[in-house]
């Protein structure tokens, strides 16, 4: 198998891809990114790294560091989180209220919007949101091996002007009790941590420590890890990560600002940016590249 023959192949293909997607616009600053960019990085478990196209262009991986804060706050509270946000896929929105308004405000995973609140609220417990955000960062460098990886202030400072609708999460499920912190501090948090900015390549590496496998870092213990992976693979879509799963077969975790990282469990780590979105709020492009590079390398977890 020719990883980079697969990836230059991919590459040629999504560059004269005639339908894109749509840029996210509810954020300005992602508004203005241009949608012919693709990018995509493959990190191997022996060791290797494929890129094509866009791989060193930084971009805000928006709900893709939620996997990151859940990693943190598995190691800090344990099972003991599973309390304050459930392990199912929502089938809505990744913005919704409704689910919240029938459940007495527990999130029914924490890759949806509200869910990802009540994880960066854990993390806020007993410390500010700058050790939060320099946790979460010192986290994510030393996994991708890069101290270069930081916060886009522009895009932290536009989604906190356009954040209502998170705000309205916040303030709801504070209502039912299942916010510890200040609703504006955990959303703060959230808005910064959603800001971080990482090219294909930093993320691809950066996601090596989900891969296992006897040279991958081993930043968390295997219980969480495969937690993770589980809910990659159910809940990393929002209501598309069914389709997901049926077209790429591997877990996945998708972001607004068009990027996605995927784990071939004991194969490899891969980050791939395109920032059209399709309606569900997934990188339309980079769904389709991953369910090429799944078909000819046949990576899954159904085999």
């Amino acid at each position: 198998m020719d990883l980079s023959e697969i990836l230059a192949r991919i590459g040629r293909d999504m560059a004269v891809a005639p339908d894109r997607g749509k840029v996210a616009t509810y954020i300005p600053e992602l508004a203005c990114i241009d949608p012919a960019r693709f990018g995509m990085a493959v990190a191997t478990a022996d060791g290797q790294l494929f890129c094509v196209g866009d791989a060193e262009v930084p971009f805000s991986i928006q709900s893709v560091s939620k996997v990151f804060t859940l990693a943190l706050a598995l190691g800090r509270q344990g099972e003991t989180l599973w309390q304050r946000v459930g392990r199912e896929p929502s089938g809505h929105a990744f913005n919704s209220i409704l689910q919240l308004e029938h459940e007495a405000g527990i999130p029914r995973n924490p890759f949806i919007n509200a869910g990802a609140l009540v994880v960066t609220d854990a993390l806020l417990a007993g410390r500010s949101r700058d050790d939060v955000l320099a946790e979460l960062l010192g986290f994510v460098r030393q996994a991708a091996g890069d101290d270069t990886i930081g916060i886009d202030a522009a895009v932290a400072a536009s989604e906190a002007a356009h954040g209502d609708r998170n705000a309205a999460l916040a303030h709801f499920m504070a209502a039912h009790g299942n916010l510890r912190n200040p609703a504006h501090e955990t959303c703060a948090a959230y808005f910064n941590q959603c800001a971080i900015e990482m090219s294909c390549r930093q993320l691809a590496l950066a996601g090596r420590f989900l891969v296992g496998g006897p040279d991958m870092p081993r930043r968390i213990p295997p219980s969480p890890l495969r937690r993770i992976l589980a809910l990659m693979m159910t809940c990393g879509h929002y209501d598309a990560s069914g389709d997901f799963a049926f077209r790429v077969g591997l877990p996945g975790k998708s972001g607004v600002g068009g990027g996605i990282l995927v784990i071939a469990p004991g194969r490899a780590s891969i980050a791939v940016w395109s920032p059209g979105l399709n309606t569900n709020g997934n990188s339309q492009l980079g769904t389709i590249a991953m369910e090429r590079l799944a078909a000819k390398t046949d990576w899954t977890v159904f085999s």
